[in-house]
Parts: structure tokens; sequence; C-alpha cells
């Protein structure tokens, strides 16, 4: 059986793919489920919750992911300057540059594939100020969002591009930002990628179990139903064992801490890919259908796992 949290999420997510950005309801649920205050959780809490999220809305697990990420460069950064369950948007590339001002620094620039930058209250972003990377706070609404994103799977992230033009951020709301400060945390941002993926391949599996448990039968066989035959309960087990396989490799990373585990995660990531395949396997064309919510998880599944995080190529290249 799903979670309540689950249900209501997999309720939205096809008009939140559609208007591009979580549904109103989708949010709620989400901050209710303090999935926006999760820099305050243990790094096993945080990929769990957002796993479940996931399950339902992978576009919304995302976000929530994103803004964990944000909030910690905030943190080790600035300090907790913002709300508990502020949504935080925001990018680590320094797309701009501040120039010291009375008050502040008086930022210009433009930061793209910012998730969740339509609905944060709040963007961090890297900028240069004399040379020296720094990181800056800025309320959303001193901001202008071009809408730039447009690609295959995650299109509920709403991952468009920010600009600032002469921004005053105040002092107390801009640092330097020490990466080093970040090496005990870079784990974690990997998994806020991780988790989306591998949740949003446990909600694909929640349709190959009640696919199972309809009257649908193999097409062209002699089978009652896709229980009775032996190569589709082989493909469903192949499946759930991927799918398994790469939730625990998460969990366990996320209980073992800092290390060079970039491999473990993309292989986390390669099992939910084929995992999806099977699943694809066994609906056949139909699972392709628009009206299909197996084939938005697979897309979206298909994307997020090339996140520079956990994409097998980038990891292989670190060796």
């Amino acid at each position: 059986m799903t979670s309540p949290l689950v249900e209501i999420l997999s309720a939205q997510a096809a008009e939140t793919e559609k208007q591009g950005r979580p549904t109103a309801k989708s949010l709620q649920a989400a901050r209710e489920a303090g999935a926006f205050a999760l820099h305050d959780r243990t790094a096993t809490e945080a990929v769990q919750l957002l796993t479940e999220l996931a399950r339902g809305c992978p576009s919304t697990s995302w976000i929530a992911g994103t803004s964990l990420t944000g909030k910690i460069f905030s943190r080790r950064a600035i300090g907790d300057v913002i709300g508990m369950d502020a949504l935080l948007a925001g990018s680590g590339t320094p797309g701009g540059r501040g120039e010291e001002a009375f008050g502040g620094v008086r930022v210009t620039g433009r930061w793209a594939n910012v998730s969740g930058c339509e609905d944060a209250e709040w963007a961090g972003l890297a900028v240069l100020i004399d040379g020296t990377l720094s990181w800056a706070l800025i309320p959303t609404r001193d901001l202008r969002v071009e809408h730039t994103w447009s690609a295959a799977g995650m299109r509920g992230t709403g991952s468009h591009t920010l600009v600032a033009e002469d921004v005053l951020v105040p002092v107390g709301r801009v640092a330097p930002l020490d990466f080093t400060r970040l090496a005990g945390d870079m784990v974690l941002f990997g998994l806020t990628a991780l988790a989306p993926v591998v949740g949003a391949t446990l909600g694909a599996l929640d349709l190959i179990t009640a696919m199972f448990a309809s009257d649908r039968k193999p097409y062209m066989s002699a089978y009652a139903s896709m229980g009775e035959s032996p190569a589709a309960r082989t493909w469903r087990a192949e499946a759930t064992s991927l799918a398994r396989q790469a939730e625990r490799t998460m969990l366990a990373l996320a209980a073992a801490g800092p290390g060079d585990h970039g491999l473990d995660m993309s292989g986390a990531a390669r099992d939910c890919r084929v995992a999806m395949d099977l699943m694809l396997d066994l609906h056949g064309a139909s699972g392709f259908a628009e009206s299909n919510p197996l084939q938005r998880y697979w897309r979206d599944v298909a994307v997020a796992s090339r996140h520079p995080h956990i994409n097998a190529f980038l990891a292989a290249n670190r060796l």
C-alpha cells in the first residue's frame, strides 16, 4: 500500500508536469511532510523522505532535494538566516558577479537550470566578488525568471534561468564560499539526486504491481493473467530486485558518510534505468501512451540519472 503522501503527489503528478511546476497541493503536502526542512535531518532520514516524495512525483522530490543542497551551502557560508521550512532554489555555478556597495554587494548575472525557482521564496546563488567565489541569498521576488526549461523528463521541476540585474544583497546574506567546508556534505549532495531516481523507480514498480493485480493478460498468449506467465513473473522479479538493490545502495551510502562513492551512486542509478526498461517491456507499447504514468517515470529516471552527481561516465572519469 502507498502512503497518503504518495497518493496526493501521484494524483497531482500529471498536472505538475503539464504546468512545469508542482501544483499548490503538491507543495503543501511536501511542506507538511517536512520536505523543505531536511537540512536538520540525518542523511538517511532525508533520502528516505525524498524517495517517498518521488514515488508519487519525482519533480517535487527533486525540488526538495535541491532546496536541501542550497540550505546546506547557505548554512556553511552564512548561517541559518532564512525560515526553517522556506523553499530555496539555488545554483553553485558562479553565473554572476558582485560589486561592493554601501550596505552590501550589488549582484548581476544569470543562472541556468535553477529547479523550483518559480515557487521558492529564496535563491542561493554562487557569485564572483573581486575574483572570490561567494554565496548570496536573494529573495526570488528581486530576481527575474526566464522560462528556458524544456526537457524530455523532470518537466515539473521548472528548472528555468534566474536573472539578477544590479540587485543589492545586504551584508549578512553574502559571504565567501569555501568548498573545503562542504567536503563532508558531498555524498549527501549526490544522494539528493539519486533519491528521486530511486523513488521514481519504486513508483513505477507500484504501477506494475497494480497491473499484475488486474485482469490484464500477456498479449497473444494463452495465459489468463500476467501473474500466470513465467516470463512476466521473471521480468517483474528482476525489475523489483534491481530497484531494491538501488535503494539498499542509496541507504548504505547515506549511513556511510563521506567518501568517494561516485561509482556506487552511478551504479544504483543505472540499476534504476534497467529496472525501468524491464517494466516497460511488461507494459509493451501501451506504456508509452501519454496517458500512462509509467512513461513519465521512465522519462524522469532517464533525465535525472544523468545528473553530474550520479552520471556513470563522469564518475569513471574521476578514477
